[in-house]
């Protein structure tokens, strides 16, 4: 009522995976109840609603790269709870977008990125899940991409297919190991040692939430519909560890 937005772009999540399966009430109330309450106040100022979701409502057994019309099928209390945000959010509002992201990291805050060269800085050997296969993400890009939607909206005024489920990830995929070790190997060009990263197995780092084997998702609807095509994940990765190391 303040603001009075033209859109609004919901990035509130609960992102703690492990957790939400021994607080599932909380992680709903984030994830399920408050987009839903969000699309229903954007639906009654008939304005845009931008909501970010995830790979986690995938089972990650098909063996390829989901595209937009696979059908779902979490297998966590947090991928439940997404899912059930996405549902509820479309059904309160038509004008609603749900952008599906994966692995994100940054420079900032808490990532995966972050805490694997730091674990680098400090241990002469580290082990990584190797069996884990997905999109890595930088943050910078799906803001990016977040506003080259929102850019597309404002020339060309609301369209109907505007409304639906997009993939915005990172272009090629890799293992939480192949991540690791690309990152580690970026740190070696600021002075960084590279420590040995072995693989392991899944059931070798053993977790409350069982994570999609294969979550890889395809961003191609993104790039026909808006124009917007996500960059290579080792050439934004490079940038990610280039910001950390030169702040």
């Amino acid at each position: 009522d303040a603001v009075k937005p033209v859109v609004v772009v919901n990035a509130a999540a609960w992102t703690t995976v492990d957790l939400a399966e021994s607080e599932p009430e909380a992680a709903a109330r984030a994830n399920t109840f408050g987009p839903a309450e969000l699309a229903r106040l954007c639906a009654r100022r008939d304005i845009p609603l931008i909501h970010i979701s995830t790979d986690y409502v995938f089972a990650g057994d098909k063996g390829a790269a989901y595209v937009e019309t696979d059908s779902i099928s979490p297998r966590t209390v947090y991928g439940e709870t997404k899912a059930e945000g996405e549902k509820r959010a479309l059904a309160a509002n038509p004008k609603t977008l749900i952008l599906r992201t994966s692995w994100v990291y940054s420079a900032h805050g808490k990532n995966f990125v972050r805490t694997i060269l730091n674990a680098g800085a400090k241990n002469p050997t580290l082990k990584v899940v190797g069996d884990q296969h997905g999109n890595p993400t930088s943050s910078d890009d799906l803001a990016q991409a977040i506003l080259s939607v929102l850019a597309v909206m404002e020339q060309d005024g609301w369209k109907d297919e505007f409304a639906g489920v997009y993939h915005v990830c990172g272009t090629g995929e890799t293992t939480w190991h192949g991540l690791a070790v690309a990152a580690l190997e970026e740190a070696t060009a600021y002075g960084q040692s590279m420590p040995s990263v072995t693989a392991i197995r899944t059931k070798d780092w053993p977790t409350p939430a069982k994570r999609p084997p294969v979550s890889s998702m395809d961003s191609t609807k993104l790039h026909r519909v808006f124009g917007v095509t996500m960059p290579a994940w080792k050439d934004s990765l490079r940038q990610v560890v280039k910001t950390l190391y030169e702040a």
